[in-house]
């Protein structure tokens, strides 16, 4: 197949695009034009966001983030590799699914609604749907943090990377994943090739879940990889090691 030489990085929930930086310039040192937008509602420093939310971000949903994605794809010379994480990895397989990339990567990549997540994952989440909260938006305490997204950090490091990433989330966003048809995936449609990769100490989206979504795909002649890297947490993409999964994930779309 033709490669394209544009990237489009996609942040997920509870942090921003800042946590791609070095993805960014990584891809670039091989290449690439790299995209890496803020969500809306998500533009800024992490700690500012956290002293001050956003005016646009409970007004946020995944159908938003989805289709402002799409707008900027239509503005681009060709369709990009696209590279999502976490709730941006579901929003990755439903731009696969517009026909808008040239391939997709879904990294500890949430489910579509139409495939149900074990209870790891309910528990973990449940607070960031706000069904209990007066709130319009989840800010997650260090504690969340440590077990959600930072378990395989050293404890002396953990405190930096919330400083450093931590942003407030819409509820919006969540609610949308699991209660708006929007959020369902024809898994029988032909498709460009997608990677799912996995972190095997991921507590919010663990390793199983990552496989049962990818083999939800059903069409033989659209081609549907996988890859578990053992050891690392939700944090994948910013944990010690980045390089090894940024790497795999540019390997995998150059041989195609």
């Amino acid at each position: 197949m033709a490669k394209t030489k544009t990237i489009v990085l996609i942040h997920g929930n509870f942090v921003n695009d800042k946590t791609w930086s070095e993805w960014k310039q990584r891809y670039e040192q091989r290449g690439y034009t790299v995209l890496a937008p803020a969500n809306p509602g998500h533009n800024g420093d992490p700690a500012a966001l956290r002293a001050t939310v956003h005016p646009n971000l409970v007004q946020t949903g995944f159908v938003d983030i989805v289709n402002n994605l799409a707008k900027l794809i239509d503005g681009l010379p060709e369709k990009p590799l696209v590279i999502g994480h976490s709730m941006a990895g579901m929003a990755a397989l439903k731009l696969v699914e517009k026909g808008k990339a040239a391939a997709g990567v879904s990294i500890d990549g949430a489910p579509p609604k139409n495939v149900f997540p074990p209870f790891q994952t309910l528990k973990t989440v449940l607070p960031a749907f706000g069904f209990f909260s007066f709130k319009k938006y989840y800010m997650g305490s260090r504690q969340w943090y440590d077990y959600s997204f930072f378990n395989t950090l050293p404890p002396e490091e953990r405190q930096k990377a919330y400083e450093k990433f931590a942003v407030p989330e819409s509820y919006k966003v969540s609610r949308q994943l699991v209660l708006n048809p929007f959020a369902n995936i024809n898994f029988k449609k032909a498709h460009c090739p997608v990677l799912f990769i996995g972190g095997g100490s991921d507590h919010i989206f663990p390793p199983a879940l990552t496989k049962t979504i990818a083999g939800r795909y059903s069409d033989g002649s659209s081609k549907v990889d996988v890859k578990i890297f053992e050891g690392k947490s939700h944090f994948i993409c910013g944990e010690p090691g980045w390089e090894a999964v940024a790497d795999y994930i540019i390997d995998w779309y150059e041989k195609l």
